[in-house]
C-alpha cells in the first residue's frame, strides 16, 4: 500500500531532521529509541542529554490525516520510560502515561503504540514516565500531522522550533534536571547560537513556523524585520476572523 501524500511541503526542524518510515499493509511504521545521547549545543560544547535515535529533540514525525501509524519505542535507558502522544486523539491505552494506561517499558524492552489519525496540526511527543527528569534532559518531539486536503493557502516552507531550557554548571557536562528555575542555557532544537540553523526561504514565500515550548516559562519569541499572523494554536486552526498579525509571540 502506498502512504497518503501530503499536498504540502516536509517539515523542516532545524539542527533535528524527520523520523523514517516505511509501510506495513495501510499503517506507517516508526521506529523510536529512547536513549542517552551527547549533543553539541555550540561549536566544541557538548552536554549529555537523553533523547530519541540520537538527537534531542527527537526527530520529527510526520503523516497524513486518517492515516493508521504504528510507532516502536525501544527503551535503552537506565529507567522505565514511556511515550506520551501531547494533544493527540486516541485511544486510552495507547496514550502513554506509565502506570494509568500502560505499563512502562523497561530497559531494554520495546512497546508498540498503534492509532488512527483524526486531526490534524502541531503536536508532540515525550515521556509520561520520571517528566522532570526525563524532559529536562531533552526526551521531547514534534508530531506533525498534515491536513488530508492540504493547507489553505498553500504553504511553501514549514519550520518547526522547539525551546527548552536547561541549568548546566560552567565546566560541567550534564544538566542538573531537578533545577527549576535558574537555567543558564535558551535553546533552539537543543543548540545555541551561532550552531542554529539559519531558516531559508525565498521572497514571495508563503512561509509558516511552528513553535513548541517544553520550557518551565513563557519565552517571547520576536521576528526582526517582518510581521507574521497567527493561524494556530495547537490542533485548532484560528477562524480567519479571529487570526491576528504579530511581530512578538
Amino acid at each position: 500500500m502506498h502512504p497518503k501524500e501530503s499536498k504540502g511541503p516536509s517539515v523542516i526542524t532545524p539542527n533535528v531532521g524527520s523520523l523514517p518510515w516505511t509501510m506495513d499493509g495501510d499503517v506507517k511504521v516508526f521506529h523510536l529509541v529512547a536513549e542517552p545521547i551527547r549533543r553539541e549545543f555550540a561549536p566544541g560544547f557538548w552536554v549529555n542529554c537523553w533523547g530519541y535515535n540520537g538527537s534531542s529533540p527527537g526527530p520529527t514525525i510526520e503523516a497524513v490525516e486518517g492515516e493508521r501509524v504504528r510507532i516502536f519505542v525501544t527503551n535503552k535507558l537506565n529507567e522505565p520510560t514511556s511515550v506520551h502522544w501531547h494533544g493527540i486523539i486516541l485511544p486510552n491505552g495507547m496514550d502513554g502515561v506509565a502506570g494509568l494506561n500502560q505499563k512502562a517499558i523497561l530497559p531494554g524492552q520495546t512497546f508498540k503504540y498503534e492509532f488512527t489519525l483524526k486531526q490534524n496540526g502541531t503536536f508532540m511527543y515525550h515521556p509520561h514516565s520520571d517528566e522532570m527528569t526525563q524532559i529536562a534532559l531533552g526526551m521531547m518531539g514534534f508530531f506533525i500531522i498534515h491536513p488530508e486536503a492540504g493547507d489553505d493557502p498553500p504553504i511553501d516552507r514549514d519550520f518547526a522550533i522547539f525551546l527548552h531550557e536547561w541549568r548546566v554548571p560552567m565546566g560541567a557536562k550534564t544538566p542538573m534536571p531537578f533545577e527549576m528555575l535558574d537555567f543558564n542555557l535558551f535553546t533552539f532544537n537543543s543548540v545555541l547560537y551561532p550552531k542554529i540553523e539559519s531558516l531559508v526561504v525565498k521572497t514571495g514565500d508563503r512561509v509558516r513556523i511552528r513553535l513548541a515550548n517544553v520550557m518551565m516559562n513563557s519565552h517571547p519569541i520576536h521576528l526582526h524585520g517582518h510581521e507574521f499572523t497567527i493561524t494556530r494554536k495547537g490542533a485548532k486552526r484560528l477562524p480567519l476572523s479571529a487570526q491576528y498579525t504579530e511581530v512578538t509571540v
